[in-house]
């Protein structure tokens, strides 16, 4: 199979994390000549958000030699779906909802708070890599709004007082500790 995309680049991510993707690849897909095999691409770049975080060039460019189609494909397929992301996020992945329901009941506010407590904006990442913000339009839990989210958690009826008092379970990292869940 000619190569499709000729210029190999460098790794910097981990090699056991490619095994883990290629493994992922292999069960899916496991003819290279399948017509079908470009169906499970959006399946593949999933799994490699999950195993690396995020998909940045290096990884776009294993999954297009995978699939033996170029990266401008995969580039294309990644920046359709908002899901995908291209840039790091970091350890604890803070989203607020501004849908509707979040903004009428001050998620706004509730946003601008961790904004100034972390000295970040929406869509950037701490110098530590420990938080990131986004904003979503729609978490799908309206009864409890304001909602924010933190990697699986969910924070409900948040005001801009209690930002501080999430935060602080997070920066201290308590080993084994449950996080508490404001509704």
């Amino acid at each position: 199979m000619a190569r499709v995309n000729p210029k190999p680049q460098e790794r910097v991510l981990p090699p056991e994390t490619y095994a883990q993707l290629d493994a992922f690849i292999d069960d899916l897909c496991p003819d290279p000549e399948d017509s079908r095999r470009k169906e499970a691409l959006i399946q593949v770049l999933h799994k490699a958000q999950h195993l690396f975080g995020f998909l940045p060039e290096e990884v776009q460019l294993h999954i297009a030699d995978r699939f033996a189609v170029s990266h401008a494909e995969v580039s294309g397929v990644i920046s359709f779906y908002n899901y995908f992301t291209t840039t790091p996020k970091g350890k604890y992945q803070i989203n607020v909802c501004l849908g509707t329901a979040c903004y009428v009941n001050g998620s706004e506010k509730v946003l601008q708070e961790f904004e100034h407590i972390l000295g970040i904006r929406s869509g950037q990442v701490t110098a530590d890599g420990k938080f990131s913000i986004e904003s979503l339009r729609c978490v799908g839990a309206c009864g409890l709004a304001p909602v924010v989210t933190i990697n699986d958690k969910v924070y409900g009826k948040v005001q801009p007082g209690k930002v501080q008092e999430i935060l602080e379970h997070y920066l201290v990292e308590v080993v084994g500790e449950e996080v508490p869940v404001y509704a």
